[in-house]
């Protein structure tokens, strides 16, 4: 060691990649060291056993994609007490990586195959302006009745004759209702529907189906709403509970929680029942 040289100075920036633990191995020493088991981090992240065994092997091809394990990585390390972006970050690279969005045509290119506005012409619109004008005298004239009334009077007076006049028995028809709150939040009765309504500030949500399939997760910002439909049953995980309105199946459902506390709960088809 040379002179003013520290240990953390000689240790290397980073692990090489071969060198690393798996992500499944890094979170499975990760649960033991915290004192869980499989159930019970299951029953914590709405992640199914059988999901999270086969992630702590390092087999990410139940999650059903690439956006729902590194949903599963964050669920499963948060619940273990790790920092979950460089696990998720260790996933893609070993995994291909995060899909480059499409860049935008640029706006010029749209403009330029614009097709160009056509003049209109004037010549054929007064050439048939003409001829209207000249068969509608010419059928007038010839087409009047014996006592020379033309027929176009006649056909005006036969219209005024044929319209009905209002009857002033007859009342206005009322304008149709504006549907109400919970008509809005009215759900069909073969499945369940959840709705979040942030109305008291931002809440960090969580979302599965029946099958454990992640349905969304990320903050609802105040004033926003998200809807989830499933055949059989929802889990919702609220980071700010207080502050979200639940309609359940058509239903508005009593505060689950207080500002600033963490719920989770499961609604099945039916009338709500916090789970």
């Amino acid at each position: 060691m040379s002179i003013g040289n520290s240990p953390e100075e000689e240790r290397p920036s980073a692990v090489p990649h071969e060198d690393r633990p798996a992500v499944g191995r890094v979170l499975r020493q990760a649960r033991i060291q915290a004192g869980l088991t499989v159930e019970e981090v299951s029953a914590a992240t709405r992640v199914r056993v059988p999901i999270v065994q086969a992630i702590e092997q390092d087999d990410f091809s139940r999650c059903g994609g690439d956006v729902y394990a590194r949903g599963h990585i964050r669920s499963l390390a948060k619940a273990a007490g790790l920092d979950s972006a460089p696990l998720v970050d260790q996933y893609d690279a070993e995994h291909g990586g995060r899909p480059q969005a499409t860049p935008a045509a640029p706006l010029f290119e749209a403009e330029r195959i614009r097709p160009e506005r056509r003049r209109p012409n004037w010549t054929a619109a007064m050439v048939a302006a003409i001829v209207v004008v000249v068969g509608f005298v010419g059928f007038t004239l010839v087409g009047g009745d014996d006592k020379g009334r033309p027929v176009a009077e006649s056909s005006d007076q036969e219209s005024a004759e044929a319209e009905p006049s209002p009857s002033p028995d007859k009342p206005e028809p009322k304008p149709e209702p504006k549907p109400s709150d919970s008509a809005i939040a009215a759900a069909p009765a073969d499945k369940v529907t959840v709705k979040l309504v942030a109305s008291n500030g931002d809440s960090w949500i969580s979302a599965e189906d029946h099958t454990g399939r992640l349905m969304h997760e990320g903050v609802l910002e105040e004033g926003d709403s998200k809807t989830f439909t499933d055949d059989e049953q929802i889990d919702l995980v609220l980071g700010n509970a207080g502050a979200v309105e639940l309609y359940v199946n058509g239903k508005q459902v009593d505060q689950v929680g207080e500002v600033g506390q963490v719920q989770r709960v499961s609604y099945t088809k039916g009338d709500p029942a916090q789970g």
